[in-house]
């Protein structure tokens, strides 16, 4: 368990690095060419995903981040209770998760949103900006499924 929790913490430390250096070198709404498809740029969400519930009164704020929290200690809890015995693939999805979830959380309770900074587009069409956390969440997410469509597989 120890190794996939030092993992999570890492996730959350290159997240909150990234979202730092960010923050600090660019202005918001600023975009930084780096290819013909992406720049790297500085917005900030106080929705969720794809900024779902960003215009709301502010409740979000704080209904993200119980959320959030939830969902790592449940996280760690599952992971306790596994031990070694956890499958490694189920293992690093949950550590993916939950390091991404504790990244965005601190975003929340510190500035009442997340720091955004990846921007993938192409022509007049953009993807909606993310961050570090973001990626591990979705890698973690995919991971999870896959994890779960191989055990399905395997005859008994």
């Amino acid at each position: 368990m120890a190794f996939w929790l030092v993992l999570a913490a890492v996730i959350v430390v290159l997240d909150q690095a990234a979202k730092l250096y960010f923050n600090t070198s660019f202005s918001f709404g600023q975009r930084v060419n780096v290819l013909p498809i992406f720049d790297f740029t500085l917005v900030y969400n106080r929705g969720a995903a794809f900024s779902f519930l960003a215009t709301e009164a502010g409740w979000q704020r704080w209904f993200f981040t119980v959320l959030g929290i939830g969902a790592a200690v449940v996280i760690a809890v599952i992971l306790g209770r596994q031990g070694r015995r956890a499958p490694p693939r189920f293992a690093l999805a949950l550590a993916l998760i939950m390091g991404g979830a504790v990244g965005n959380v601190i975003d929340r309770i510190a500035y009442g949103h997340v720091v955004d900074f990846l921007l993938f587009y192409w022509k007049d069409w953009y993807y909606p900006a993310f961050n570090v956390a973001d990626v591990a969440i979705t890698c973690g997410a995919i991971l999870l499924v896959l994890d779960e469509l191989l055990r399905m597989r395997k005859p008994r």
